[in-house]
């Protein structure tokens, strides 16, 4: 299936692949296949994000997905540091790369700024239980406002720091997906309340 908001693009894609379904639609509109499913796709670049946030929902059966994005955007997703919170809530379930450089002038007409192929693929085991995202998700948010102290006891940040390999002093962007993970593992269940 191909989805192509331009219907002049999506009739050309009609005559060029004619086993394609292919559906003039808004992808942020349609229904998503409930069964494991793969995307390749040039996205919009003032819409990446929308779209990667509803592709990359953890109960979103994806499997893998190959997309052109803005640079920066593709950069930004696949950092390890500094990490941000959506990159680390995405990084449990999912693992994001740049596979690939794509200058402005290789489209037609050419954009204000270069592209990158991020690649995202589902994890095997997850880093966190599909069932406890809307925990997790709240256990990032104050950590990432509040820093990781906020979140975890101090006599378990303090073994944590030597445990998962960073600086008690270590802000919000400098744990990675893992790290963020293991400190919801040891300690969400004895965070203090927000």
């Amino acid at each position: 299936m191909a989805v192509e908001i331009d219907a002049r693009l999506a009739e050309g894609l009609r005559r060029r692949y004619p086993q394609v379904d292919v559906r003039v639609e808004d992808v942020l509109g349609i229904p998503l296949p409930r069964e494991p499913f793969k995307v390749v796709a040039s996205l919009p670049f003032d819409g990446g994000t929308s779209i990667l946030r509803r592709l990359l929902d953890p109960l979103v059966p994806l499997a893998s997905a190959d997309v052109i994005v803005q640079w920066g955007l593709a950069e930004k997703r696949a950092a390890v540091w500094p990490s941000t919170q959506l990159g680390v809530y995405w990084g449990a379930w999912f693992e994001l790369s740049v596979t690939r450089r794509l200058p402005r002038c290789v489209f037609a007409p050419p954009p204000s700024v270069d592209a990158g192929l991020l690649g995202v693929v589902r994890r095997d085991e997850a880093l966190v239980a599909v069932a406890e995202r809307n925990s997790y998700q709240a256990f990032l948010a104050r950590g990432f406002r509040e820093g990781p102290g906020a979140v975890v006891p101090r006599k378990l940040l303090k073994r944590c720091e030597t445990e998962l390999g960073f600086e008690r002093r270590a802000r919000a962007r400098d744990l990675d997906a893992w790290q963020w993970a293991e400190l919801y593992r040891h300690g969400h269940l004895r965070s203090p309340a927000p």
